[in-house]
Order: C-alpha cells, then sequence, then structure tokens
C-alpha cells in the first residue's frame, strides 16, 4: 500500500520520501502552470538540486491521457534512467504516470498492459502529490488510458504508488465545476462497489453507506461554502477511501457497469452522474434488492411503505437530485450535449410513438418522401406534416437524399432544418474529406 502524508504542509515528507527510495532520477508529470502557483513546483526543484536528483519534466497531460504520449515518456525515461515517476494533479496526471511506470522496463509496448492479459514484471517507482480529489488513483491499483477509439484499464498492485501527499489547500482553487465532478466521481466508486452480488457482507454495506452519506453531505457543504479547509480535507479523504480497496472485501469487485458505459461518454465525473441515474432507473426493474436496502438506509424509504422496486427508483431520484440540483451538473443525455438521431423515419417500424417514448433530438426524414415530394402534393403534405410536428416537440428534421435544387427548394419552404444528399457531396474517401473540411 502506498504511504500516505494527509494535511498541511504533506509536501514536507517530499524529501524523506526520495530518499527511502533511493531515487536519482525523476520524471515529474503534471498539466499546466497551475503546480507552479501552488507553490509545488518550485518546493520539488528545490529538494531534487539539494539531493543532486536529475528531473525531467512533462507538464502538458491533458483529460483522458491517450497512450501516445506515455510511448514517447516511456523513450525519454529510459534514456535518463529514470527510476521514480512524480505525478502532480489529478486522475489524468496519475494515469499518465502509472502508465509510463509500466513501460520503462517492459520490451514491448506499453499498450500492450492494456488489451493483453499481461502481468508487469519491474515497474518503476510511482509518487503522487494530489490537487484533485476525485479519481482515488494516488493510492489504487489502477490506471485508464485511451488509444484513442476506445479507453481501457489495467489494473495490478504493482502500480499502487509508493507514496501519496495530499494536502487539502492545494483544493482550495478549484472551481466549482471541477470540485462538483469530483464530488460525483466519488460517489459512483463508493456505490459500484456497494452493488454487489455476494451476501453476507454487513461490515463492508456499513462502512460504505456511511462514505455516502457522508460525500452527499459534504458536497452540499462545498458548494455553499468553497473555502471551507475542512470539509475539502473530507472530500479529499473520501476519493481515497472510496477508491483504494479496502472497501472491496469480500464484494468480489461489485459492479462496474455504468463505468464501463459512462467510458464512451469520456466526460468523466459528470458523465458518470448521467449515468448512474439512468441505471439505477434500469436496474430498479432488474435486479433492485441492493438499491432498496441503500435508499432505506442512507435516505430513509421505509420498506413498509415502498416495495422493493419503488426504493430503487427513490434511490435514483434523490442521485438526480443531489446530482443535479445540489451539484448543478447534468443528470441527463440531452443535458450533457448529446443528442439521439432517428434515421428512416416514415419507412419500416418507425412510428409517431417513438417520438415520444425516446428523447429524440434529431429526426431524418426518409429519402422516399424527398425523391416524391416534386411529383406528388400527398408526399408533399406528409413531408411537411411531419416536419411541423417535430418541431413542436422541440425535433430537428434532416431531409434525406436531396439531389437537386427542386426538392431543395422544397423542402427549404416547408422550414426543414438539415439536407443530406449528392446535391452537397458524394460520398468521398477519407483523405477528401479532410481538404474538402480545410479548403471550406
Amino acid at each position: 500500500p502506498a504511504k500516505i502524508a494527509f494535511g498541511k504542509n504533506a509536501i514536507d515528507n517530499l524529501e524523506n520520501f526520495f530518499k527511502e527510495l533511493k531515487t536519482t532520477s525523476v520524471l515529474l508529470v503534471y498539466s499546466g502552470d497551475f503546480i507552479k502557483d501552488l507553490g509545488i513546483y518550485a518546493k520539488i526543484r528545490e529538494i531534487t538540486e539539494k539531493n543532486k536528483i536529475k528531473l525531467i519534466e512533462y507538464g502538458e497531460v491533458v483529460p483522458n491521457p491517450s497512450i501516445e504520449p506515455v510511448r514517447r515518456l516511456v523513450k525519454e525515461s529510459r534514456e535518463n534512467d529514470v527510476d521514480l515517476v512524480l505525478a502532480v494533479g489529478g486522475g489524468s496526471s496519475i494515469d499518465t504516470a502509472k502508465a509510463t511506470a509500466l513501460g520503462i522496463n517492459y520490451e514491448g509496448d506499453v499498450w500492450d498492459f492494456f488489451v493483453k492479459d499481461i502481468k508487469p514484471g519491474k515497474v518503476v517507482n510511482i509518487g503522487v502529490i494530489s490537487t484533485l480529489p476525485a479519481s482515488g488513483s494516488e493510492t489504487s491499483n489502477a490506471a485508464i488510458l485511451s488509444n484513442g477509439l476506445f479507453k481501457k484499464g489495467f489494473e495490478h498492485d504493482s502500480i499502487i504508488p509508493k507514496f501519496a501527499i495530499m494536502d487539502p489547500s492545494y483544493t482550495l482553487g478549484l472551481p466549482a465545476y471541477q470540485t462538483a465532478v469530483g464530488v460525483a466521481d466519488i460517489l459512483s466508486h463508493l456505490l459500484e462497489r456497494y452493488f454487489t452480488a455476494v451476501e453476507h457482507v454487513d461490515i463492508t454495506d456499513y462502512l460504505i453507506e456511511g462514505a455516502v452519506r457522508s460525500i452527499i453531505l459534504n458536497g452540499k457543504r462545498i458548494v455553499k461554502d468553497p473555502a471551507n479547509l475542512d470539509v475539502r480535507a473530507e472530500i479529499q479523504w473520501t476519493a481515497t477511501i472510496a477508491h483504494n480497496n479496502l472497501l472491496d472485501t469480500g464484494r468480489a469487485g461489485g459492479d462496474w457497469a455504468s463505468h464501463r458505459i459512462e467510458h464512451e461518454l469520456s466526460a468523466h465525473g459528470e458523465g458518470m452522474a448521467v449515468t448512474l441515474v439512468a441505471w439505477t432507473k434500469y436496474m430498479a426493474d432488474v435486479k433492485p434488492e441492493k438499491l432498496a436496502q441503500l435508499a432505506n438506509r442512507v435516505f430513509g424509504a421505509d420498506s413498509h411503505d415502498y416495495t422493493e422496486r419503488e426504493r430503487a427508483l427513490i434511490l435514483s431520484d434523490k442521485l438526480k437530485e443531489f446530482f443535479g440540483h445540489d451539484l448543478g451538473l447534468a443528470t441527463t443525455l440531452k443535458e450533457l450535449g448529446v443528442g439521439i438521431t432517428l434515421d428512416n423515419f416514415g419507412i419500416g417500424s418507425s412510428s409517431f410513438t417513438t417520438l415520444t417514448k425516446l428523447p429524440i433530438s434529431t429526426l431524418k426524414l426518409d429519402r422516399s418522401f424527398i425523391a416524391k415530394t416534386i411529383e406528388s402534393d400527398y408526399e408533399a403534405y406528409v413531408a411537411n406534416t411531419i416536419i411541423n410536428l417535430s418541431h413542436k416537440l422541440g425535433i430537428k428534421v434532416v431531409a434525406v437524399g436531396v439531389e437537386n435544387m427542386r426538392q431543395f427548394e422544397l423542402i427549404k419552404e416547408q422550414s426543414c432544418d438539415l439536407i443530406q444528399g449528392f446535391l452537397l457531396s458524394r460520398p468521398v474517401s477519407e483523405d477528401s474529406f479532410f481538404e474538402m473540411l480545410q479548403n471550406n
């Protein structure tokens, strides 16, 4: 497990951590200039210069880190005999550091660890100075990277950091949104561990329930009083407890389906708020038992007053209220800016009831209507009716198969929002498409 230095001036322990690990060459991984504003950068420079430790820097970490920078960092670390990778920041910096440490002594491509069943050999030491309480990665055995197409995770105890420095004062300058998504991420880690099918796990049930109560309480408090250092300390410590596997004891890992779904959204924190509200609502009909128990113990939904399904739905509503009302986060895909498009409307099994059952944002009017609008007033009336109805429901309409100006003018008269078809362009190759974008 990681050694933890927590509290005011916790960074004063950094020099001793370096000495204990016999550090000679450090790769510093971070994002932006905030570590200089907090005084962290100057402290690291002071300690490394004093102890004649080589310092290599990489300050360009981005959210949802990718494999390409890691590959470059692995190469640079080998060239400089790096024996400790030090991450400063949140989950993205820490995961970048973990992946780099994994790859330094590995002869193959570091991405292999994320897509193949490979156990690491000797992993370079990892250290963390946490400035964003959220992922809990500072003491966890997990890292997540993207290759540009999808996210993949890797878990192994060898990438648990050797030490983690956590000073809640570093979090005082976080924007309200960053604080809110961090709280949402912490709560998601607790809930996903809670939803296990394993029976007779009373002790960890009650521990997680207590942590859930705490993060909700302090999440509300921090919104009202962002400068409260005690509340920030509570949140930062909960982030660590939620994801260091202590609460996993005997639970067979819990249920991480919602996390896997969110990886496709890549809006972590806020994406988890959206996913958990929907996932708990779905599970109310599929497997409500554990959700109902949590709703009873944390939110007081009495089993004498509500069925299991009803209590599970109460949990979903309470999560929506906390994420949306209290933290100010999105709780639906639409609020997150993700739309649902209904294709080929007007033929096959598509029906008007679909427009009321799903949160449709865009409707694609089938090409068969467009082809006949010029020839038939009847077809034109039907197309116009669909467009008008869609607009009344707040749905945009795309006319598919517009091939000439006569069709375009007719569709334009009917106030259709967008067109698709050969009038704009025939299918082109990927290279030609990007050339078109650059030229127009």
